[in-house]
């Protein structure tokens, strides 16, 4: 039995900073006209043009909501518990009308045939969370089940749409919807060494959300069906990215060596995840692969022996929107639905903290139907007398 994404909704908050403009904020902040060419410099070498936030902190400084300067101008690092705030001011209600976004522009399921919703976030706490604020607001069956998937950083999204792959071939009837919800900004750390440095310069705010169910596609949009998924680790990046919570916001360790890690590992990875479904690296045409930087797809990329349009749609993603964490890779699939013309194998990779690497095989279906088709199946019937 094939399980299949149906759609994919993208959120972006209203904030856009270019990464040139960002660069030059941060480097006034840290006070050091040394560390203030640094951070341009990586900022400018990032391969991010624009990212997005639910603070106005970083496009009208005047409005700024945690990132404040004292009278003379030194930047006061806001509490944990004040970002925490923040991210629940904006966390449900994002996630619900999401939610119900995506549902109501689907073709084949409206709100009542929701099953089981699975969220997703790294970047706040709170309970009751966007799980039952999606029941409530879209008036679904108070029978859903809910589950979140916490802290587990920029690969979550792959388990996730897995637990929902798991959920249909169990219950062939069902409908999952899966919300991923990232708001990294609100943890932007104000210190000046280089994984601070290199964290602040990636990541951002975005949200996605996807239909996942068993029951084969209408046709009348572009489809993906899940064929198969793998976790592995290289634990000798253990080190090299991680995080813990501290006073003032989220404490990140993210090492220049996360690519060398990750490109020492993915040949053998890719062969692990490819091997079940028979195909090879040479038998992919379209990588999805979660743009956590600039050096990661070069990494990929070479290592694979990658054509640059395999692995273009994560470069647009990532100079149009940044690193979102846990988001990234829906937002590179959703970009390959939007575009989808004729079928094609799919490799996804995400990767977090441990170091794990998630991957995954998709097809992807274009869609069936014609616009004439579509109109012809909304062409009302004559009553008959």
């Amino acid at each position: 039995m094939k399980v299949f994404i149906h759609q994919i909704e993208t959120w972006l908050p209203p904030y856009a900073a270019t990464q040139e403009s960002l660069g030059r904020l941060l480097g006034s902040w840290s006070g050091d006209p040394v560390k203030a060419r640094v951070i341009r410099h990586v900022f400018h070498r990032s391969g991010i043009e624009r990212r997005h936030s639910v603070l106005p902190d970083f496009t009208d400084p005047q409005r700024a909501l945690l990132f404040k300067t004292d009278a003379e101008g030194r930047l006061l690092e806001p509490a944990t518990q004040e970002r925490n705030r923040v991210f629940i001011e904006h966390a449900n209600t994002v996630a619900a009308e999401l939610a119900g976004r995506l549902v109501d522009s689907s073709p084949d399921f409206d709100r009542k045939a929701v099953t089981h919703v699975i969220t997703v976030s790294c970047t706040g706490f709170v309970n009751p969370g966007p799980d039952l604020k999606i029941v409530t607001e879209l008036g679904l069956e108070p029978t859903v089940e809910r589950y979140n998937l916490g802290f587990m950083g920029c690969y979550a999204a792959l388990p996730a749409l897995r637990m929902a792959q798991q959920f249909c071939l169990a219950r062939p009837d069902a409908v999952v919807l899966v919300v991923c919800l990232e708001l990294c900004s609100l943890h932007m750390q104000m210190k000046t060494d280089d994984d601070s440095i290199l964290a602040n310069a990636l990541f951002s705010d975005g949200a996605a959300a996807v239909l996942v169910s068993a029951l084969p596609p209408s046709g009348a949009a572009p489809a993906l069906a899940l064929e198969q998924f793998m976790s592995a680790l290289a634990p000798e990046g253990q080190r090299d990215m991680a995080w813990e919570i501290g006073d003032k916001g989220f404490n990140i360790v993210l090492s220049t060596y996360v690519p060398d890690v990750i490109a020492a590992n993915v040949n053998r990875i890719v062969t692990n995840l490819l091997e079940p479904c028979g195909l090879d690296a040479d038998d992919v045409k379209l990588w999805a692969v979660h743009p956590g930087g600039r050096a990661i797809l070069d990494k990929v990329e070479q290592s694979l022996g990658l054509d640059p349009w395999q692995i273009q749609t994560s470069r647009d993603v990532l100079r149009d929107c940044g690193n979102m964490s846990s988001v990234t890779v829906l937002f590179v699939l959703a970009r390959m639905l939007a575009s989808a013309e004729s079928s094609a194998s799919v490799a996804a990779m995400a990767f977090g903290p441990g170091l794990v690497i998630e991957g995954a095989v998709l097809q992807l279906l274009p869609a069936t139907k014609t616009v004439e088709d579509r109109a012809v199946e909304l062409e009302p019937v004559a009553a008959v007398m």
